[in-house]
């Protein structure tokens, strides 16, 4: 991945982060922010709920948690079509190039070379860098990161054998990841959830000027998959 730059010193430089609210853009935002100014965040609303590329549980809350960052958000909708998506997403990022004149796009990527490569190769047609602070990064470390930096994060997805409805609305936190490292032995699952095994939100980090409540919410499962609708939400002093 040549075009990728993990490090700069650079506090001047723009850049833009694809965002759908989870843990991983999330972090990348906050992980990014130490050395960019994060101009504007990018989410793609697909109307695939299979999407090989974008994330799509309760992804119209991204604009509240853009608000609660205090960093402007481009919202742009594709149909999910798989490879006809990509040009959605080109669109946004050059949009955010335009208006913004970011010079990189950061990422949350950990593992897929699926998502990563559609991504860089976007970039280098808009002669932009990728930013991917935790790529191939330790996954186990990469979880404590998330503990250690005060990600407040619940589980809104499960999609694998081990998981049941109790998972649904539960807190990433020490007690969490240890029933992941168990799920992990047991069954295979990624730590992380790379693999689709599960989905998250982020409530609360340190970048949020105020947090998420959760006023209203639905649980709805089938065997070992399901989902947390969330319904209404509104902001509260931190």
């Amino acid at each position: 991945m040549g075009i990728i730059k993990n490090k700069s010193n650079n506090l001047r430089a723009s850049i833009c982060v694809l965002f759908s609210g989870g843990k991983d853009s999330t972090a990348a935002v906050f992980e990014l922010s130490k050395n960019y100014k994060i101009a504007c965040l990018i989410t793609i609303v697909s109307e695939n709920p299979d999407s090989f590329m974008f994330h799509t549980p309760n992804i119209n809350l991204t604009e509240l948690q853009a608000k609660a960052m205090k960093i402007p958000l481009i919202k742009f909708a594709t149909k999910g079509k798989k490879e006809k998506e990509l040009s959605d997403l080109k669109a946004a990022i050059k949009l955010a190039k335009d208006k913004y004149s970011i010079e990189a796009v950061g990422v949350g990527a950990l593992e897929s070379q699926y998502q990563l490569q559609r991504i860089e190769k976007i970039c280098k047609e808009l002669d932009l860098f990728v930013l991917a602070p935790f790529w191939k990064k330790n996954i186990e470390k990469y979880m404590n990161y998330l503990l250690d930096n005060s990600f407040e994060i619940i589980f809104t997805g499960v999609a694998a054998e081990g998981f049941d409805k109790s998972w649904l609305r539960r807190k990433l936190d020490k007690n969490a990841l240890e029933d992941l490292k168990k799920l992990n032995k047991h069954y295979k699952i990624h730590l992380a959830g790379e693999g689709g095994e599960y989905e998250t939100f982020v409530l609360n980090c340190l970048l949020f000027k105020k947090k998420i409540k959760i006023l209203d919410y639905d649980k709805i499962l089938n065997k070992n998959s399901g989902k947390l609708v969330i319904n209404q939400v509104e902001l509260v002093k931190k």
